[in-house]
């Protein structure tokens, strides 16, 4: 089955019971309520899910259980390792499990040449015929995939679809699109990006703090694609100071707090597996008093 690149597609946090293994029931109904909210399909176990703390018994649960609780929504698993067989192995399992497409990531610290993140990167779009979106994240990866070496997987990869471009530099879509034209469906990865994404033609937006607001995040990729950018300033304007959270080392206890608070805990709670730690003293009290100005001034949508 194929994917229509477009809308809202949270990155999905992993929730934890107390001893630190996934809470698969609050995730998944977590998941329904995204997307009876509006959005368009899931991206699991990526950075924000910590799925570098998962093990690939872990991250085969997390696709099963989503294709499980939302049939009919597009799974898409975020794809990274430390090697490249795993990464292919995810791939495989991902297809296997009845996702429907993949985002590939770069190696987990490994940061080289073209040379050789070309070649992980192909080893893990050729491993299935999943469509596949190819993730951009220099800041967070230290491997930067400019538009030339984007357009080069693309043209030796039918199923590369699209590109999740999070660089946070504003003329990489247009970079893009005038290599590839219309070959690519572009999205939005860093979501203090999102409105100037979706102006520059951004089809689709994988957004963290999406998990804890999907109707304001959806409004607002719906005002923003439709060229309504002035209509959407003030939820944009709203939203920026959460929306910062994203693009920062702590952002999945960010998050995690965004989303526990603003569904009164229904969704989530502050825990985090090792090496990262919950928020704690100042950090925690100030991060929560945005958290809870927001919520308290939060736009009807």
């Amino acid at each position: 089955m194929s994917i229509e690149w477009k809308g809202v597609m949270p990155a999905t946090l992993t929730q934890f019971n107390a001893d630190l293994t996934i809470d698969h029931a609050q995730m998944a109904e977590h998941g329904k309520w995204l997307v009876e909210n509006g959005c368009t399909a899931i991206v699991c176990h990526g950075s924000l899910g910590e799925g570098a703390t998962l093990s690939f018994a872990e991250k085969v649960g997390l696709q099963k259980m989503y294709v499980e609780a939302l049939p009919g929504t597009p799974i898409i698993p975020g794809v990274a390792s430390l090697s490249t067989k795993e990464a292919v192995d995810i791939a495989k399992a991902a297809k296997d499990n009845g996702c429907r497409g993949l985002m590939v990531l770069p190696p987990y610290l490994y940061a080289s040449d073209w040379r050789e993140m070309k070649a992980h990167m192909s080893a893990v779009i050729s491993a299935t015929d999943l469509p596949c979106i190819i993730y951009n994240n220099p800041v967070a990866y230290k491997t930067d995939f400019t538009p030339k070496h984007i357009k080069e997987l693309a043209d030796e990869h039918a199923n590369v679809e699209s590109v999740k471009e999070s660089s946070t530099d504003a003329r990489r879509i247009a970079g893009i699109r005038e290599l590839c034209g219309d070959r690519l469906a572009l999205g939005v990865g860093v979501d203090d990006c999102a409105l100037e994404g979706a102006a520059m033609g951004a089809k689709f937006w994988i957004t963290g703090v999406g998990g804890a607001f999907p109707k304001h995040n959806v409004k607002l990729w719906d005002l923003g694609t439709s060229g309504k950018v002035e209509e959407a300033m003030p939820i944009y304007t709203w939203m920026l100071e959460m929306l910062r959270m994203d693009t920062v080392v702590k952002f999945v206890q960010l998050i995690k707090l965004q989303q526990n608070l603003a569904s009164g805990g229904k969704f989530g709670n502050n825990r985090v597996r090792p090496p990262r730690l919950e928020l704690e003293g100042k950090e925690l009290a100030d991060a929560t008093a945005i958290i809870e100005k927001a919520i308290a001034t939060a736009p009807a949508v």
